[in-house]
Protein backbone atom coordinates (compact mmCIF):
# COMPACT_ATOMS: atom_id res chain seq x y z
CA UNK A 1 0.00 0.00 0.00
CA UNK A 2 1.33 3.42 -0.93
CA UNK A 3 0.71 6.90 0.43
CA UNK A 4 -0.14 9.98 -1.64
CA UNK A 5 3.60 10.65 -1.95
CA UNK A 6 4.10 7.26 -3.60
CA UNK A 7 5.95 5.59 -0.73
CA UNK A 8 4.70 2.52 1.06
CA UNK A 9 2.46 3.35 3.99
CA UNK A 10 4.09 2.51 7.29
CA UNK A 11 1.91 0.69 9.81
CA UNK A 12 2.84 0.28 13.45
CA UNK A 13 1.33 -2.93 14.78
CA UNK A 14 0.70 -3.29 18.52
CA UNK A 15 2.17 -6.75 19.10
CA UNK A 16 1.41 -8.45 22.41
CA UNK A 17 3.23 -11.68 21.65
CA UNK A 18 0.00 -13.54 20.91
CA UNK A 19 -1.20 -15.22 17.76
CA UNK A 20 -3.74 -12.51 16.85
CA UNK A 21 -1.41 -9.51 16.72
CA UNK A 22 1.27 -11.67 15.08
CA UNK A 23 -1.05 -12.65 12.23
CA UNK A 24 -2.27 -9.06 11.95
CA UNK A 25 1.31 -7.98 11.27
CA UNK A 26 1.80 -10.80 8.76
CA UNK A 27 -1.38 -9.96 6.85
CA UNK A 28 -0.43 -6.30 6.57
CA UNK A 29 3.06 -7.20 5.34
CA UNK A 30 1.49 -9.44 2.69
CA UNK A 31 -0.69 -6.52 1.59
CA UNK A 32 2.38 -4.41 0.90
CA UNK A 33 2.52 -2.19 3.96
CA UNK A 34 5.81 -1.19 5.57
CA UNK A 35 5.18 -2.94 8.89
CA UNK A 36 6.87 -2.19 12.21
CA UNK A 37 6.12 -4.15 15.39
CA UNK A 38 5.68 -2.24 18.66
CA UNK A 39 5.47 -4.18 21.93
CA UNK A 40 4.59 -2.59 25.24
CA UNK A 41 6.54 -3.46 28.35
CA UNK A 42 3.80 -2.95 30.95
CA UNK A 43 4.28 -5.85 33.36
CA UNK A 44 4.30 -4.23 36.84
CA UNK A 45 6.57 -6.78 38.54
CA UNK A 46 9.58 -7.48 36.38
CA UNK A 47 10.78 -10.17 38.80
CA UNK A 48 7.73 -12.38 38.17
CA UNK A 49 6.46 -14.32 35.18
CA UNK A 50 2.70 -14.98 34.93
CA UNK A 51 2.76 -17.84 32.45
CA UNK A 52 1.81 -18.24 28.84
CA UNK A 53 -1.85 -17.26 29.17
CA UNK A 54 -1.11 -13.59 29.79
CA UNK A 55 -0.23 -11.03 27.15
CA UNK A 56 2.41 -8.34 27.57
CA UNK A 57 4.41 -10.36 30.11
CA UNK A 58 8.21 -10.52 29.76
CA UNK A 59 7.87 -13.89 27.99
CA UNK A 60 5.30 -12.46 25.58
CA UNK A 61 7.64 -9.59 24.73
CA UNK A 62 10.19 -12.20 23.66
CA UNK A 63 7.53 -14.05 21.65
CA UNK A 64 6.70 -10.86 19.75
CA UNK A 65 10.38 -10.34 18.98
CA UNK A 66 10.70 -13.84 17.53
CA UNK A 67 7.67 -13.28 15.31
CA UNK A 68 9.13 -10.04 13.98
CA UNK A 69 12.38 -11.80 13.14
CA UNK A 70 10.40 -14.48 11.29
CA UNK A 71 8.43 -11.85 9.35
CA UNK A 72 11.51 -9.74 8.65
CA UNK A 73 10.10 -6.58 10.18
CA UNK A 74 11.63 -4.16 12.72
CA UNK A 75 10.61 -4.59 16.35
CA UNK A 76 10.66 -2.01 19.13
CA UNK A 77 9.91 -2.59 22.82
CA UNK A 78 8.49 0.45 24.61
CA UNK A 79 8.67 0.93 28.36
CA UNK A 80 5.11 1.92 29.23
CA UNK A 81 5.14 0.58 32.78
CA UNK A 82 4.68 3.95 34.51
CA UNK A 83 2.01 5.12 32.05
CA UNK A 84 0.15 1.84 32.32
CA UNK A 85 0.27 1.96 36.11
CA UNK A 86 -1.14 5.51 36.18
CA UNK A 87 -3.85 5.16 33.56
CA UNK A 88 -4.94 1.54 33.95
CA UNK A 89 -3.78 -0.26 37.10
CA UNK A 90 -4.40 2.58 39.57
CA UNK A 91 -8.01 2.93 38.47
CA UNK A 92 -8.49 -0.83 38.34
CA UNK A 93 -7.34 -1.27 41.93
CA UNK A 94 -9.16 1.77 43.33
CA UNK A 95 -12.46 0.87 41.67
CA UNK A 96 -12.92 -2.24 43.79
CA UNK A 97 -12.70 -0.17 46.98
CA UNK A 98 -15.28 2.25 45.54
CA UNK A 99 -17.81 -0.54 45.00
CA UNK A 100 -17.19 -0.64 41.25
CA UNK A 101 -16.31 -3.46 38.84
CA UNK A 102 -13.53 -2.18 36.55
CA UNK A 103 -12.79 -3.05 32.94
CA UNK A 104 -9.07 -2.29 32.48
CA UNK A 105 -9.03 -3.45 28.84
CA UNK A 106 -11.17 -0.45 27.91
CA UNK A 107 -8.90 1.96 29.80
CA UNK A 108 -5.88 0.38 28.10
CA UNK A 109 -7.42 0.95 24.68
CA UNK A 110 -8.37 4.53 25.46
CA UNK A 111 -5.21 5.77 27.12
CA UNK A 112 -2.45 3.41 26.00
CA UNK A 113 -2.98 1.50 22.73
CA UNK A 114 -4.89 4.17 20.82
CA UNK A 115 -3.50 7.11 22.79
CA UNK A 116 0.12 7.16 23.91
CA UNK A 117 1.14 4.35 21.56
CA UNK A 118 0.09 6.40 18.57
CA UNK A 119 2.46 9.17 19.64
CA UNK A 120 5.33 6.67 19.57
CA UNK A 121 4.14 5.35 16.22
CA UNK A 122 4.28 8.85 14.78
CA UNK A 123 7.84 9.25 16.01
CA UNK A 124 8.93 6.34 13.80
CA UNK A 125 7.05 7.75 10.82
CA UNK A 126 3.97 5.52 10.96
CA UNK A 127 0.95 6.54 8.92
CA UNK A 128 -1.36 4.03 10.58
CA UNK A 129 -1.73 1.96 13.74
CA UNK A 130 -3.01 -1.62 13.72
CA UNK A 131 -4.08 -4.09 16.40
CA UNK A 132 -5.23 -7.69 16.49
CA UNK A 133 -8.78 -6.87 17.60
CA UNK A 134 -11.56 -8.82 15.95
CA UNK A 135 -13.51 -5.83 14.64
CA UNK A 136 -14.03 -3.96 11.39
CA UNK A 137 -14.24 -0.35 10.28
CA UNK A 138 -15.79 1.38 7.32
CA UNK A 139 -16.69 4.90 6.29
CA UNK A 140 -20.31 5.92 5.84
CA UNK A 141 -19.97 7.65 2.48
CA UNK A 142 -16.77 8.98 0.85
CA UNK A 143 -16.48 11.88 3.30
CA UNK A 144 -18.64 10.45 6.03
CA UNK A 145 -18.12 9.25 9.54
CA UNK A 146 -15.91 6.32 10.41
CA UNK A 147 -17.83 3.40 11.88
CA UNK A 148 -16.85 0.39 13.98
CA UNK A 149 -18.53 -2.88 13.11
CA UNK A 150 -18.47 -6.25 14.78
CA UNK A 151 -15.87 -8.77 13.69
CA UNK A 152 -17.24 -11.48 11.41
CA UNK A 153 -16.37 -14.18 13.97
CA UNK A 154 -19.24 -13.65 16.42
CA UNK A 155 -17.50 -15.75 19.05
CA UNK A 156 -14.41 -13.50 18.98
CA UNK A 157 -15.93 -10.09 18.24
CA UNK A 158 -14.12 -7.43 20.32
CA UNK A 159 -15.98 -4.30 19.28
CA UNK A 160 -17.32 -3.99 22.85
CA UNK A 161 -13.96 -2.75 24.17
CA UNK A 162 -13.57 -0.22 21.34
CA UNK A 163 -16.46 2.09 22.20
CA UNK A 164 -14.00 4.69 23.56
CA UNK A 165 -12.40 5.37 20.16
CA UNK A 166 -12.71 8.76 18.46
CA UNK A 167 -13.01 9.73 14.81
CA UNK A 168 -9.36 10.89 14.53
CA UNK A 169 -8.25 7.56 16.04
CA UNK A 170 -10.42 5.52 13.70
CA UNK A 171 -9.12 7.41 10.67
CA UNK A 172 -5.62 6.07 11.34
CA UNK A 173 -6.49 2.59 12.66
CA UNK A 174 -6.58 -0.79 10.96
CA UNK A 175 -8.11 -4.04 12.26
CA UNK A 176 -6.69 -6.66 9.86
CA UNK A 177 -8.46 -9.59 11.56
CA UNK A 178 -12.00 -8.25 11.27
CA UNK A 179 -12.85 -10.58 8.40
CA UNK A 180 -11.08 -13.63 9.88
CA UNK A 181 -12.29 -16.37 12.17
CA UNK A 182 -10.09 -17.52 15.02
CA UNK A 183 -9.60 -20.86 13.28
CA UNK A 184 -8.40 -19.07 10.16
CA UNK A 185 -5.95 -16.99 12.21
CA UNK A 186 -4.51 -20.14 13.80
CA UNK A 187 -4.21 -21.77 10.38
CA UNK A 188 -2.49 -18.69 8.96
CA UNK A 189 0.02 -18.66 11.82
CA UNK A 190 0.78 -22.34 11.25
CA UNK A 191 1.19 -21.79 7.51
CA UNK A 192 3.72 -19.03 8.22
CA UNK A 193 5.47 -21.23 10.80
CA UNK A 194 5.08 -18.62 13.51
CA UNK A 195 6.25 -19.75 16.93
CA UNK A 196 2.98 -18.55 18.52
CA UNK A 197 0.68 -20.56 16.24
CA UNK A 198 -0.48 -22.82 19.07
CA UNK A 199 0.06 -20.40 21.94
CA UNK A 200 -2.91 -20.39 24.37
CA UNK A 201 -5.22 -17.40 24.37
CA UNK A 202 -4.47 -14.64 26.84
CA UNK A 203 -7.10 -14.88 29.53
CA UNK A 204 -8.74 -12.47 31.94
CA UNK A 205 -6.67 -9.44 32.94
CA UNK A 206 -3.13 -9.43 31.60
CA UNK A 207 -1.39 -7.91 34.62
CA UNK A 208 -3.07 -10.00 37.34
CA UNK A 209 -1.55 -13.39 38.00
CA UNK A 210 -4.33 -14.84 40.16
CA UNK A 211 -6.86 -13.13 42.43
CA UNK A 212 -8.05 -9.65 41.38
CA UNK A 213 -8.97 -8.52 44.86
CA UNK A 214 -5.67 -9.60 46.39
CA UNK A 215 -3.90 -7.70 43.63
CA UNK A 216 -5.97 -4.59 44.38
CA UNK A 217 -5.11 -4.78 48.08
CA UNK A 218 -1.42 -5.32 47.40
CA UNK A 219 -1.26 -2.55 44.79
CA UNK A 220 -3.03 0.10 46.86
CA UNK A 221 -1.89 -0.97 50.32
CA UNK A 222 -5.52 -0.70 51.36
CA UNK A 223 -7.56 -3.23 53.30
CA UNK A 224 -11.29 -3.55 53.21
CA UNK A 225 -13.51 -2.32 56.03
CA UNK A 226 -15.90 -4.94 57.44
CA UNK A 227 -19.59 -4.13 57.17
CA UNK A 228 -23.06 -5.63 56.98
CA UNK A 229 -24.57 -7.90 54.36
CA UNK A 230 -28.32 -7.30 54.24
CA UNK A 231 -31.32 -8.52 52.27
CA UNK A 232 -33.52 -6.32 50.10
CA UNK A 233 -35.49 -5.15 53.14
CA UNK A 234 -32.35 -4.18 55.05
CA UNK A 235 -32.37 -7.16 57.40
CA UNK A 236 -28.85 -8.23 58.40
CA UNK A 237 -27.68 -11.59 57.07
CA UNK A 238 -24.00 -11.50 57.90
CA UNK A 239 -20.78 -9.52 57.74
CA UNK A 240 -18.42 -8.88 54.83
CA UNK A 241 -14.68 -8.25 55.05
CA UNK A 242 -14.72 -5.36 52.57
CA UNK A 243 -16.78 -4.28 49.57
CA UNK A 244 -13.79 -4.82 47.27
CA UNK A 245 -14.61 -8.53 47.42
CA UNK A 246 -17.96 -8.17 45.65
CA UNK A 247 -19.55 -7.38 42.32
CA UNK A 248 -23.20 -7.17 41.30
CA UNK A 249 -24.48 -10.59 40.27
CA UNK A 250 -21.92 -12.48 42.38
CA UNK A 251 -23.12 -15.69 44.01
CA UNK A 252 -20.03 -17.44 45.37
CA UNK A 253 -17.91 -16.29 48.27
CA UNK A 254 -20.63 -14.31 50.02
CA UNK A 255 -20.04 -15.93 53.39
CA UNK A 256 -23.73 -16.74 53.80
CA UNK A 257 -24.64 -20.37 54.46
CA UNK A 258 -27.96 -22.17 54.29
CA UNK A 259 -31.20 -21.22 52.56
CA UNK A 260 -31.82 -20.50 48.91
CA UNK A 261 -29.12 -19.15 46.60
CA UNK A 262 -28.65 -15.38 46.78
CA UNK A 263 -26.79 -12.93 44.58
CA UNK A 264 -25.28 -9.50 45.15
CA UNK A 265 -27.84 -6.95 43.98
CA UNK A 266 -26.29 -3.71 45.26
CA UNK A 267 -23.04 -2.39 46.70
CA UNK A 268 -23.18 0.84 48.70
CA UNK A 269 -19.62 2.13 49.22
CA UNK A 270 -20.71 5.11 51.33
CA UNK A 271 -22.64 3.04 53.86
CA UNK A 272 -20.28 0.07 53.34
CA UNK A 273 -23.27 -2.25 52.84
CA UNK A 274 -23.65 -5.21 50.47
CA UNK A 275 -27.23 -6.14 49.58
CA UNK A 276 -28.10 -9.65 48.41
CA UNK A 277 -31.26 -11.42 47.31
CA UNK A 278 -32.74 -13.90 44.85
CA UNK A 279 -31.59 -13.70 41.25
CA UNK A 280 -34.39 -11.33 40.10
CA UNK A 281 -33.16 -8.76 42.66
CA UNK A 282 -30.01 -8.38 40.53
CA UNK A 283 -32.07 -7.39 37.48
CA UNK A 284 -32.81 -3.83 36.39
CA UNK A 285 -34.66 -2.25 33.47
CA UNK A 286 -33.22 1.23 33.93
CA UNK A 287 -29.68 2.41 34.65
CA UNK A 288 -27.40 5.35 34.01
CA UNK A 289 -24.15 5.65 32.09
CA UNK A 290 -21.52 8.37 32.35
CA UNK A 291 -19.01 9.57 29.75
CA UNK A 292 -21.22 8.50 26.86
CA UNK A 293 -19.12 8.36 23.69
CA UNK A 294 -20.78 8.30 20.25
CA UNK A 295 -18.61 6.34 17.84
CA UNK A 296 -20.38 5.49 14.59
CA UNK A 297 -22.97 8.26 15.03
CA UNK A 298 -22.34 11.97 15.58
CA UNK A 299 -24.75 12.03 18.52
CA UNK A 300 -27.55 10.09 20.14
CA UNK A 301 -30.99 11.38 19.23
CA UNK A 302 -33.87 11.63 21.69
CA UNK A 303 -35.23 8.23 22.70
CA UNK A 304 -32.88 6.57 20.23
CA UNK A 305 -33.42 2.81 19.89
CA UNK A 306 -30.50 0.40 20.17
CA UNK A 307 -29.45 -2.88 21.68
CA UNK A 308 -27.24 -2.80 24.76
CA UNK A 309 -24.58 -5.14 26.13
CA UNK A 310 -23.38 -4.77 29.74
CA UNK A 311 -20.58 -7.33 29.49
CA UNK A 312 -18.37 -8.31 26.56
CA UNK A 313 -19.70 -11.86 26.28
CA UNK A 314 -23.20 -11.07 27.51
CA UNK A 315 -26.50 -11.03 25.67
CA UNK A 316 -27.91 -7.94 24.01
CA UNK A 317 -31.19 -6.36 25.03
CA UNK A 318 -33.33 -3.87 23.08
CA UNK A 319 -33.31 -0.47 24.77
CA UNK A 320 -33.84 3.25 24.39
CA UNK A 321 -31.26 5.93 25.11
CA UNK A 322 -32.25 9.12 26.94
CA UNK A 323 -29.31 11.53 26.86
CA UNK A 324 -29.14 14.07 29.68
CA UNK A 325 -27.17 16.87 28.02
CA UNK A 326 -24.33 16.45 30.55
CA UNK A 327 -22.39 13.71 28.79
CA UNK A 328 -24.43 10.85 30.23
CA UNK A 329 -27.65 9.01 29.52
CA UNK A 330 -30.30 6.82 31.02
CA UNK A 331 -30.69 3.42 29.39
CA UNK A 332 -34.19 1.92 29.55
CA UNK A 333 -34.38 -1.71 28.43
CA UNK A 334 -37.36 -3.58 27.01
CA UNK A 335 -36.81 -6.38 29.50
CA UNK A 336 -34.80 -6.70 32.73
CA UNK A 337 -31.03 -7.06 32.44
CA UNK A 338 -29.18 -9.14 34.99
CA UNK A 339 -25.96 -8.19 36.73
CA UNK A 340 -25.59 -4.55 35.71
CA UNK A 341 -22.39 -3.68 37.58
CA UNK A 342 -21.33 -0.08 38.10
CA UNK A 343 -17.92 0.54 36.55
CA UNK A 344 -18.45 -1.82 33.65
CA UNK A 345 -19.33 -0.65 30.13
CA UNK A 346 -22.77 -0.41 28.55
CA UNK A 347 -22.16 -0.65 24.81
CA UNK A 348 -24.83 0.20 22.25
CA UNK A 349 -25.39 -1.36 18.82
CA UNK A 350 -27.57 -1.09 15.76
CA UNK A 351 -27.17 -4.50 14.15
CA UNK A 352 -23.47 -4.91 13.42
CA UNK A 353 -22.72 -1.22 13.93
CA UNK A 354 -21.21 -0.07 17.22
CA UNK A 355 -23.09 3.12 18.04
CA UNK A 356 -21.09 3.98 21.16
CA UNK A 357 -21.16 3.40 24.88
CA UNK A 358 -20.47 4.65 28.38
CA UNK A 359 -19.48 3.59 31.88
CA UNK A 360 -22.28 2.25 34.06
CA UNK A 361 -22.89 4.64 36.96
CA UNK A 362 -23.64 3.54 40.54
CA UNK A 363 -27.35 3.59 41.40
CA UNK A 364 -28.58 6.69 43.19
CA UNK A 365 -28.84 6.47 46.97
CA UNK A 366 -31.93 7.93 48.59
CA UNK A 367 -31.70 9.93 51.85
CA UNK A 368 -34.09 7.43 53.41
CA UNK A 369 -31.82 4.45 52.71
CA UNK A 370 -28.80 6.36 54.05
CA UNK A 371 -30.66 7.18 57.25
CA UNK A 372 -31.80 3.59 57.62
CA UNK A 373 -28.28 2.30 57.26
CA UNK A 374 -26.93 4.89 59.69
CA UNK A 375 -29.49 3.83 62.28
CA UNK A 376 -28.67 0.18 61.73
CA UNK A 377 -24.95 0.80 62.25
CA UNK A 378 -25.66 2.87 65.37
CA UNK A 379 -27.65 -0.05 66.76
CA UNK A 380 -24.75 -2.39 66.14
CA UNK A 381 -26.42 -4.47 63.43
Amino acid sequence: MTSESGRRQRVAVAMSGGVDSSVAAAVLAEHGYDVVGLTLNIWPDQSSEPGRRSCCSPRSVDDAGRVCVRLGIPHFVLNFRDLFARTVIDRFADDYFDGLTPNPCIDCNQFVKFGALWEKAEEIGADLLATGHYARTDRNGPNGRWRVLRGLDAGKDQSYVLYVLTQPQLARTLFPLGDFTKAEVRAKAAQLDLSVATKPESMDICFVESDYRSFARDWTGRTGTPGPIVDGDGRPLGQHRGIENFTVGQRRGLGITGGAAVYVSKIDPIANVVTVGPRPDAEVSRFRVDDLNPVSVASFSAEMAATVKVRSRGDETPARIYVDGRGGAEIVTDEPVWGVAAGQAAVLYDGDVLLGGGRIAPPARSPESAATVAARRTNGA
